[in-house]
Parts: structure tokens; C-alpha cells; sequence
């Protein structure tokens, strides 16, 4: 897993960097729409939930190196990973609330006012990382973009976490009917919830900050995560069975809000 990890967590730094530019200059260009000739005491707070040593939290890390690069200091970037300040399903409003300014939500989180984007959510619709990013990267894409951008938060660009694989402590994960009872933690999204019921499973949504502490406890028996998500938040020491399927995809929209 380890090896994994560190092969993903390298693809999505190259991935990043070559993404990185466009959306450094987004952001340093709506931040200084909100600055005076005082630019120097500007904050910009970006929220997340996952672990700094995740792709996500790596590139939040860079994101802040290059913004107070690039502003000559004049733009103080705090990244707060791990929930932090707030969880996924919170950070949107806060946003709208300006009492963060940048987040990277998984899509399921953009549910309520762009449910479009739950097609990142289904099942084997792409055949590899190279797929998605042509579907990403079109106007398919672009027009996914707009359509957050026109319920009034800035929607920059996509950042990967990659392909999730099948973890439980009741039995190996090897045929669809081993699902079949088990209690999977699920995010917030009915193509998710679907995906489970499809298979005689039963979904549960609950925040990603308390999935260990599920598992741990019992209160659910399995999840769906990236190697990266299940390594570095140690889901491994409370799950017995791992089940690499690349049935689904994790991505997140970085988004600001209007300043």
C-alpha cells in the first residue's frame, strides 16, 4: 500500500504543478479584487479534511508556497486540513459567508446546486485516470465549472484523489453478493447510496472525520476510499480486508468564493 501511495501521491504532484499555475492566478487575481493598498495583512483561508500528506492536502500545502510567492508576500495563505475549521458539508456555506475563502469539497458536496456533477460519482463509467482527465478537461468540464460559478461560488479548476478501492471487517470483498448487509460508510450522494442498495449493501453517510472512530467502534463494518485516504487517516488498523477495485473516482473542485 505504502508503494501505492507513494506512486499516486508523485502522478498527482506532476498533475497538480502543470494545473497549478492557472490556478494560482485565479486565485491571486480574485484576492486582489479584495485588497486595498494594505494587500499585506490579506488572509486567505483554505479549508480541507483530509491529511497533509495526502494529494489533496500536498497540493493545498503548494498552493500556499507558490500564492505567497507569486503575491511578494502580500497574500498570507493558511491551509487548515483534517476539518480544522470545517467539515465538507459546512465549508460550502461558509464560503458563501466569506468566513473561509478557498476549499477543495469532494463533488458530492456540490449536490444540492449542481447535482451534474454526481457523474463523477458512478460506478466503471471511466477507464482510467487518462479518461477522466479528457472528460475533465472538455467542454463537459468547463461547462460543469460554470454552472457552480453561476450559483455564486468561483469554481477553479479539479484536483484528483483517484480511484477508490472496497475495505471491511466482516468478510473479503471478492463477488457483489459479499456486500450484501454490510454497513458502508458512504458521502452524501444518491448515485453513492444507489451503488450499495445495488448491490444488498446498506449505505451510511457520515463525515469522513469520523469514519474511523465508525469502524473502530463498529458503527459501520466497511468504506470506499483512494489507498491514500485509507493509509494516511490508518483506516487499515480498523479494517481486516482490502479489496482493490477501482470502481469509483474521488475528485474535488477547488472553489473560492466571490470577494
Amino acid at each position: 500500500i505504502r508503494d501505492r501511495v507513494s506512486t499516486q501521491s508523485t502522478w498527482e504532484q506532476k498533475k497538480g504543478e502543470r494545473e497549478m499555475k492557472k490556478l494560482v492566478l485565479g486565485s491571486l487575481a480574485a484576492a486582489m479584487v479584495a485588497t486595498t493598498a494594505m494587500a499585506a495583512d490579506y488572509t486567505l483561508k483554505f479549508s480541507h479534511v483530509v491529511s497533509p500528506n495526502t494529494p489533496k492536502g500536498k497540493a493545498a500545502d503548494f498552493f500556499e508556497k507558490r500564492l505567497e510567492e507569486l503575491s511578494g508576500g502580500r497574500i498570507d495563505v493558511q491551509v487548515y486540513p483534517s476539518s480544522q475549521l470545517y467539515k465538507d458539508n459546512a465549508v460550502l456555506k461558509a464560503l458563501r459567508l466569506n468566513s473561509v475563502q478557498m476549499a477543495a469539497p469532494s463533488f458530492s458536496k456540490f449536490g444540492k446546486i449542481v447535482p451534474q456533477l454526481a457523474l463523477f460519482d458512478l460506478p466503471f463509467i471511466f477507464k482510467d485516470l487518462g479518461h477522466l482527465h479528457r472528460v475533465q478537461d472538455s467542454e463537459v468540464g468547463t461547462k460543469l465549472k460554470s454552472m457552480v460559478t453561476a450559483k455564486g461560488i468561483v469554481a477553479l479548476n479539479f484536483w484528483d484523489n483517484g480511484f477508490k478501492q472496497l475495505s471491511s471487517n466482516a468478510k473479503p470483498l471478492l463477488m457483489p453478493e459479499d456486500a450484501q448487509g454490510q454497513k458502508f460508510r458512504i458521502m452524501s450522494s444518491k448515485v453513492l447510496e444507489a451503488q450499495f442498495h445495488a448491490v444488498g449493501a446498506n449505505p451510511q453517510m457520515m463525515p469522513f472525520s469520523e469514519v474511523y472512530s465508525g469502524l473502530q467502534q463498529g458503527v459501520i463494518d466497511a468504506a470506499e476510499n483512494p489507498v491514500s485516504n485509507i493509509y494516511t487517516k490508518k483506516f487499515h488498523e480498523v479494517q481486516k480486508y482490502l479489496s482493490i477495485s477501482d470502481h469509483g473516482y474521488l475528485g474535488y473542485l477547488v472553489v473560492v468564493c466571490y470577494f
